[in-house]
C-alpha cells in the first residue's frame, strides 16, 4: 500500500462516511503528509501498513522540537484517525498510535471583545464605499448570530427566513441548524442586499451567495480576516482578533446576560456541551449568580 493511495482512500472515507468539511479533511491529510515527508527525509521505505510504532515515536519526538504542544497534539490526533481507518479497513492489525501520548494542554480561554469594542469596530466602517454596507452586514451577522467564518461566506439568500426571524446555517460536516436573527441584523443585511448587491454583476454560480466581492463572486476566509484586521488597526485596538473573536463574544455576552448554556450550544452548533462549557470559564460571575438565584440555601 502506497501513501498517496492510502491518503486518497482516507479522504473519501472522511468525506462520505464521516461527513467532515473540506477544511477538516485537508487538516487530516496535512498531518499524514508530515509523517510521509519525515519518512522520505529519513530515507525510509515504510508503508502505511508496515510502519512501526518506534518510527512514529521518533517522528513525534522530532515534531516536538519545532511545533507548539497544541499543534503537536493536533497532528497526533490526525495520525490516530488515519491509522484507525487503516485498522477498520483491515490494512493493519493494530493502531501504532495507541500508546503514543499527546502533550498535556491547558484549556485555552477564547479572546473576547466588549460590546463597546464591537460597536467601535462597526462604527469604523467607511459607509461611503459600496463594500461598507456589506462589511457592516457581515460583522453584524458574525456577532449577531455567532457564525464561524466558513458559515458566513457560504451563507445563501435562500437561507434567510426573515419572516420567521431565523437564518439557516450550514456548519461543520454539512450539519444544518437554525439560528435566530435580530431586527437590527436583518435591517443591515437588507440595506446591503437592496442598495448594493442588487447593482452588482454577479458571476454564474454565485447568484444565491449573500456576501459577494467586487467581482461578483464569494468572499474568501482570508478577505474576512483582512477586513477585521484593518478595522482593528483603524481604531487602535490592542487585542489580536479574528472572525472567531466575534463568535466567542456572541456566546460570552449571551451567557453574561443569563442565557441557558444548552441554548447557546444549539446556536453555536456544538455537538458536545463540553465545548460550550468553556464560556463558563470566561465569565465566572455567572456561576455565582446562578448559585444565588437557584440554590435552596441562599
Amino acid at each position: 500500500m502506497k501513501w498517496d493511495s492510502a491518503l486518497q482512500d482516507f479522504k473519501h472515507y472522511l468525506k462520505i462516511e464521516r461527513g467532515l468539511s473540506e477544511n477538516t479533511i485537508q487538516n487530516y491529510q496535512r498531518d499524514v503528509y508530515k509523517l510521509k515527508h519525515y519518512l522520505s527525509a529519513a530515507q525510509s521505505d515504510a508503508s502505511p501498513a508496515s510502519i512501526e510504532k518506534e518510527m512514529i515515536s521518533q517522528f513525534v519526538y522530532e515534531l516536538g522540537k519545532t511545533v507548539s504542544p497544541r499543534s503537536q497534539a493536533r497532528i497526533i490526533s490526525g495520525l490516530n484517525s488515519f491509522f484507525s481507518y487503516l485498522v477498520f479497513e483491515n490494512y493493519r492489525s493494530e493502531n501504532p498510535m495507541e500508546l503514543i501520548e499527546s502533550p498535556k494542554l491547558g484549556r485555552k480561554l477564547p479572546d473576547t471583545l466588549s460590546v463597546e469594542e464591537i460597536n467601535e469596530l462597526i462604527n469604523a466602517i467607511d459607509l461611503s464605499k459600496p463594500e461598507g454596507e456589506r462589511n457592516r452586514a457581515m460583522l453584524e451577522t458574525l456577532y449577531g448570530c455567532g457564525l464561524r467564518v466558513s458559515e458566513l461566506i457560504t451563507l445563501r439568500i435562500s437561507d434567510l427566513f426573515f419572516e420567521e426571524d431565523f437564518i439557516k446555517v450550514t456548519g461543520k460536516g454539512d450539519k444544518q441548524r437554525f439560528v435566530p436573527i435580530s431586527p437590527l441584523n436583518k435591517k443591515y443585511i437588507n440595506l446591503y442586499r437592496h442598495h448594493v448587491r442588487v447593482h452588482q454583476k454577479i458571476q454564474k454560480g454565485f447568484e444565491d451567495i449573500l456576501f459577494l466581492n467586487r467581482r461578483g463572486k464569494g468572499l474568501s476566509r482570508a478577505m474576512i480576516f483582512t477586513i477585521i484586521r484593518q478595522l482593528s488597526d483603524k481604531i487602535g485596538l490592542k487585542k489580536v482578533i479574528s472572525p472567531h473573536t466575534f463568535r466567542h463574544s456572541f456566546a460570552t455576552h449571551l451567557l453574561e446576560n443569563g442565557a441557558d448554556l444548552r441554548a447557546i450550544q444549539q446556536m453555536l452548533g456544538h455537538e458536545s456541551i463540553t465545548t460550550t462549557e468553556i464560556y463558563m470559564h470566561v465569565d465566572r460571575t455567572h456561576l455565582a449568580l446562578v448559585m444565588e438565584q437557584y440554590h435552596p440555601r441562599k
